[in-house]
């Protein structure tokens, strides 16, 4: 008997390295395939961007940046962004905290209707508001009657914004308004804390890491839209062109470099968005291994 399990042991042992040399390949052929991968698909493009950006130099580059157009329609996504971003950061507080911390009627229809612009096209979101405040639809007489223009304008503009950002903030925290639960809450009303008192003090140290998260991708979401802002804007340059909108309308007039040029705008953005994303999510990891082994933070750090 000894024998035969020593002839196993030594038999399993000559397995080993043959085993562990086969996962070693595979792990190198699928770490290749991602890097190619995201070599075609996220590297290449965006060194072709700046490439084609500065084709005809400098003096060319910024000259397309610092047209009046383009200065315009990157104002306007600003104050799109500017505007569509605290309005969801309100919304997304107000559902997550309505969902998250308690039982009423109506609460899964609350969340799937903040799912509503994941599964609609931006393109029919934007048909939406023309239908309803264009000038023969359901609002647009009446309001173009006293003087308010929505479509084709920048209200029209910010709402579909709004529209299309606006589960970012509440999909990001309801899942930790979740785990962490109601018990501190409930005893901070305990302790006499008022309901400020208490979402300031206990509720939003707690999810501030994900509503951060949240806040970063309902940004970059409002500052690349395309589908619904096109609907609603019109298309006037300098008045209703976002960068997006403004990247295209160069780009089919031929005027290939400087639409680069304006579109390197909106991937400087987008990296920049990108890096401040891996920083949350670096301080997001240590707040969860401190809140899974049931440490507070400050005894962790």
């Amino acid at each position: 008997m000894a024998g035969y399990v020593t002839s196993h042991r030594s038999r399993h042992q000559a397995r080993r390295p043959e085993h562990l040399t086969e996962l070693q390949a595979v792990r190198w052929g699928l770490t290749a395939v991602a890097l190619v991968f995201l070599a075609l698909f996220l590297v290449l493009p965006l060194v072709t961007v700046f490439v084609e950006a500065f084709a005809e130099g400098r003096q060319a580059y910024f000259r397309a940046i610092a047209e009046p157009d383009a200065l315009a329609a990157l104002t306007l996504t600003l104050i799109a962004a500017a505007i569509a971003v605290p309005a969801n950061l309100l919304f997304g507080i107000c559902a997550g905290w309505t969902i998250a911390k308690f039982q009423f009627p109506g609460r899964s229809l609350l969340t799937t209707l903040i799912d509503l612009p994941f599964a609609v096209s931006p393109v029919i979101s934007g048909m939406v508001f023309l239908l309803l405040f264009g000038r023969q639809g359901f609002l647009g007489p009446w309001m173009v009657e006293h003087g308010y223009k929505v479509v084709f304008a920048v209200p029209g503009i910010v709402l579909a914004t709004i529209f299309v950002s606006f589960p970012f903030v509440a999909r990001e925290i309801i899942p930790v308004m979740e785990a962490s639960g109601t018990q501190e809450e409930e005893a901070a009303r305990v302790l006499g804390a008022s309901g400020l008192q208490t979402f300031f003090r206990v509720t939003l140290p707690n999810i501030k890491w994900g509503l951060l998260y949240g806040v970063i991708l309902c940004n970059a979401r409002a500052m690349g839209e395309f589908g619904a802002v096109s609907v609603v804007s019109g298309k006037i340059r300098g008045q209703t062109n976002t960068l997006p909108l403004h990247v295209e309308i160069l780009y089919n007039e031929y005027m290939t470099q400087a639409a680069f040029a304006v579109a390197s705008l909106l991937t400087f953005l987008a990296l920049v968005t990108l890096v401040v994303k891996t920083i949350v999510e670096r301080r997001l990891a240590p707040a969860a291994v401190e809140e899974d082994s049931g440490a507070p933070a400050g005894v962790a750090a």
